[in-house]
This record gives C-alpha cells, structure tokens and sequence, in this order.
C-alpha cells in the first residue's frame, strides 16, 4: 500500500530539515553474461577483442542482447531495432528500479510528485518519464524532467535539481531514474574501437527518492562541485556512425589519464566549501568507468582500495551501467550497513565533456 499523498505545504518540526536521499532502488535483465559468453556468443576469434574484454576486471554483465541460432552469430540489429530495444527494456528496467525504491518507503507511484529520467542510450519523444506516468500508475500532474545524451556523469547532472526541487518543495517526493540499455547501443564490426566499448558497459536502472527530511540515518545532498575540461571535448562521445548508419560510442584511450589529472581539482573544490579535507570523508561513491579510470581516480585522490570497494565491486558484478552506476555502487554501501550519522561521503561520476561531477553527502 502506497501513502496518502501530502500536500505540499506539509508543516515540519522545528529541526532543520535538508533534502536526503531517503531510498534507492536497482533493477537489471535477467541473463547475466561472463565476458567469455558474451564473446563465444558474438563468435569472436580475434585474439586482440578477446584479451580485451578478458582482462577487463569485469565478471558478468545483464545485457539484453539478440538470440542467435546454434553455431550462429547473432542477427546485426538495424537502428530501429536498437532503438525499440532501448523504449522496452528501458520502460522496463525502470519501473523495476523505481517499485525496488519505493517499497521500503511505503509509497507508490501515485505519491510521486516529481519524475526525473536520465538516459544516454537512445532517444525518445516523448520520453521515458511520460511513458513511466502512463504505465506504472503515476498521477497525471506528476512534475517531469527528462536529462538524455550527457552520458555517464549524468546522474549527479539530474540529482542536482532533483534535490533543489525537494528543497523548494518540503513534503514533496522526488525520484531520479537512470535508465541505460547499453547493449542499445553496440556497434559488433570485429574492430578494437568498438571493442572496448563492447567489453565494458551492461544494461541496467537505479532510482533513487529524494524529500525533506531531518532523518539523520539517510543522507543529505550538501554540496555539488563540478569541471568540464573542455579540452577533451570529443574523448567520450556517442554519434553517428557514417558505416554502419547507427550511433556508437567512442571512448579516447586516454580518457582515464584526463579523468585522474582533474579529479583533485573537483574534490578539493567541493570540500572547500564546507571547509572539508579528504581526511574526513568516511565513504567514496565513484562512477566505475572501467579499471584503469578508477586506479587514475584512486592514485590522484590518495585514497586505498578499500575506499573504493563499491565501486570496484559494481564493475566486476555489473560492468559499467553509465549514469546510474554511481547509485549501484551507493547501493552497496546501504547495503553494507557501514553509514553513520555524522559520516560524510563524496559521490562522483566522470563522462563526455569531458566532465566530472561530485556531491557531498552527510548522515
């Protein structure tokens, strides 16, 4: 059972109340794939694609992919066929991320007073939100936004004004959902550039419920910082390929280097303004961009591999979902039971721009 829906206006205690993320919620398709499935599956020989995606520190994967006959490679989909793929599963998906956030709430789609999708792997007008309101049950007035193509920092892009609408709105709810059917967006033509794509990102949705509140047990949104180095502009991009006459992704091999030399700039912006060091940060929420962009991330930031565990554990179990796989890995933290109030953590995605984002969190 859903709650009564409240009324804006909702008085509040004389505490100080702040906009937490008060649940979170993941959601992934049913097949997971081993790096070795999915490249027995595509009947990949070249031994270069294969050390790639064998040495990728990435154990399975949930991909929507073709079915092929025996002995068979997989049909080649069209655009068209991608982009129903990513319609589809990414409804889907993100009605399951979204039942997966409310429920420890006790709320329903119905007490959502503000939607906001986030996706990057395929486009749709109207968008995810509108089809959402009409096939989970949301009310028609429900608040929407709709954030596509800044790839994978763009979950902390959403969550900024998600937050600064809880705030504007004490006693509403708002949930962010990012939704990304990565598998929408391969491009298999047995070259390394596509390779490394293919090697690395898995499909999957994380939502995540924002309201006022002076529950000190969840955490609130304190702070956001953010750089756009803008001269790497095209090392991270998802455009049309002229060949194929499909979009694809291309990722710079050099992306991970940029991301560690601006990742001290960004953190350190953060924390200064609430007159924060490192040292007092108990928790780390990193995008896993794939391992090379989190041992860039690790070394520049000083921090152990025990800091980046969640982090480190979504690439191996998920690969890297773009814009929601920061809220896996915030996932595994909830789950892990370690936050305590006082506890600080800094969240931070990486993507095209080449941008990175960051959010301070405090229990």
């Amino acid at each position: 059972m859903g709650m009564d829906h409240k009324p804006l206006e909702k008085s509040y205690s004389h505490r100080f109340v702040e906009p937490r993320i008060v649940s979170v919620g993941t959601a992934t398709p049913p097949t997971g794939y081993t790096q070795m499935e999915v490249l027995d599956h595509y009947r990949i020989t070249d031994q270069g694609i294969r050390s790639v995606f064998l040495n990728s520190h990435i154990d399975q994967r949930f991909l929507s992919l073709p079915l092929r006959e025996a002995g068979e490679r997989p049909s080649v989909e069209s655009q068209s066929e991608l982009l129903a793929k990513h319609r589809v599963e990414g409804v889907r998906l993100a009605a399951e991320a979204l039942h997966r956030c409310l429920a420890p709430i006790n709320a329903a789609p119905s007490d959502v007073d503000l939607l906001c999708c986030v996706t990057s792997t395929g486009w749709l007008t109207p968008g995810l939100s509108a089809l959402l309101v009409r096939d989970v049950g949301m009310r028609p007035d429900c608040g929407r936004l709709d954030v596509v193509g800044m790839g994978c920092n763009a979950g902390l892009n959403g969550l900024n004004p998600v937050t600064n609408w809880a705030r504007a709105n004490p006693g509403g709810l708002a949930v962010m959902i990012c939704v990304e059917v990565c598998s929408a967006a391969y491009v298999f033509d047995g070259e390394m550039r596509s390779a490394v794509v293919n090697s690395l990102f898995g499909d999957g949705a994380a939502a995540v419920a924002v309201r006022c509140s002076d529950n000190d047990t969840v955490p609130a949104v304190t702070g956001y910082a953010r750089h756009i180095i803008t001269s790497a502009m095209d090392a991270m991009r998802y455009d049309w390929d002229e060949r194929h006459g499909k979009f694809s992704f291309f990722l710079d091999p050099d992306v991970p280097y940029v991301v560690g030399a601006h990742a001290e700039r960004v953190v350190d912006a953060l924390l200064s303004r609430a007159a924060l060091g490192r040292s007092d940060i108990a928790h780390w929420i990193v995008h896993p961009g794939g391992k090379k962009v989190i041992d860039a991330v690790r070394v520049n930031l000083e921090l152990t591999h025990h800091d980046l565990r969640h982090t480190t554990e979504v690439l191996r179990s998920y690969g890297n979902v773009s814009s929601s796989s920061f809220l896996f890995a915030y996932q595994n933290l909830v789950d892990e039971g370690a936050a305590r109030p006082g506890d600080r953590a800094v969240m931070m995605t990486m993507g095209p721009g080449s941008t990175i984002e960051s959010a301070l969190l405090t229990w």
